[in-house]
């Protein structure tokens, strides 16, 4: 077994991007898997140095395949997830039956971790088919496998993210954005870097056992964060807290489209704050500090979505 070669699940999102950048610049050696090498393979190939990364197709999650795969590397990490169901992605297989497979293959084959990105605040949230997937996949790996990481984070952020991106261009283009459950649930947002030093140093020292929650230094409820792009932006709109009846109405009609913004487990899902739950140890507690601040990053990225584009972020430098 080679002591720096690493099996990454998840590698196309933000998170892993940024993480291989990280780990072959640090010689670790990558396998990749995607399940669309072609739409992949060139965002990928351009954050590793050549030679320390391998891209894996895999379209269904054979067990025989992956066994192969895991028995030939040393370190495991899944970073695998979705936010919304769809015909060929379901919540259970994604979130329960692949960490529950990756946990036993782990143990079989002796690797020296398991780092798994699950996910914050889904302890209360026994409504949502999200997160009762999400905890059944931590308790699968605890009883298959004893070294094993489980990182819990809030938001994660950064220009390439599926959220303050989405938000600042919903809130350019519409005079009005709901707000549910009148925008207070809460939110430690952590910038993608600050996450992806984390899980480096995940990998580094003799952690095993652990369950981690991640978050940045900062809490903000929804609302305040719709109120933080708006200003990025040099933006106005009207934020209307949206009766939970209509809530539900708009969930159930947009879960119908191939991307939806809501869904009506998502709905139910944000009645519950994202922020540490006490339950278990988080970042700050271990001496990781966190320390990107939400307002100065999104200034840095939302120029794109201001009037003038990319001719208006100097005026965003100043402004800071």
């Amino acid at each position: 077994m080679k002591q720096k070669e690493i099996l990454l699940f998840g590698a196309s999102g933000q998170i892993g991007r940024n993480l291989i950048r990280k780990l072959t610049n640090n010689n670790y050696k990558i396998t990749a898997v995607t399940r669309n090498i072609h739409q992949a393979g060139y965002i990928l190939k351009t954050q590793a140095n050549p030679g320390y990364l391998k891209l894996v197709e895999i379209k269904k999650f054979d067990p025989e395949t992956i066994a192969n795969l895991i028995k030939n590397s040393s370190i495991c990490i899944n970073l695998i997830g979705i936010l919304f169901e769809t015909k060929k992605n379901q919540f259970r297989t994604i979130h329960t039956d692949l960490p529950n497979l990756l946990s036993q293959l782990a143990n079989k084959y002796k690797l020296k971790k398991l780092i798994h990105l699950s996910a914050l605040g889904i302890e209360s949230a026994k409504d949502s088919n999200y997160a009762l997937s999400k905890i059944e996949g931590e308790k699968k790996i605890k009883e298959n496998f004893s070294k094993y990481i489980i990182l819990k984070p809030s938001i994660v952020y950064s220009v390439d993210d599926n959220f303050t991106t989405n938000f600042m261009s919903l809130l350019s283009k519409f005079p009005l954005m709901p707000l549910y459950y009148n925008g207070k649930t809460k939110f430690k947002p952590i910038h993608v870097i600050d996450l992806v030093e984390i899980i480096y140093d995940m990998i580094e020292n003799k952690n095993e056992k652990l369950i981690l929650e991640c978050i940045g230094p900062e809490e903000f409820t929804f609302k305040k964060i719709l109120q933080i792009l708006l200003s990025s932006i040099d933006k106005k709109r009207i934020l209307l807290p949206l009766p939970l009846p209509l809530a539900k109405l708009s969930a159930k009609i947009l879960q119908l489209f191939p991307s939806p913004l809501l869904t009506e487990d998502q709905l139910r899902l944000l009645k519950y704050d994202n922020c540490e739950s006490g339950i278990y140890k988080n970042n700050f507690d271990l001496g990781y500090n966190t320390n990107k601040k939400f307002e100065n990053e999104i200034y840095k990225y939302s120029f794109n979505w201001k009037t003038g584009g990319q001719y208006s972020k100097q005026n965003n430098l100043e402004g800071n």
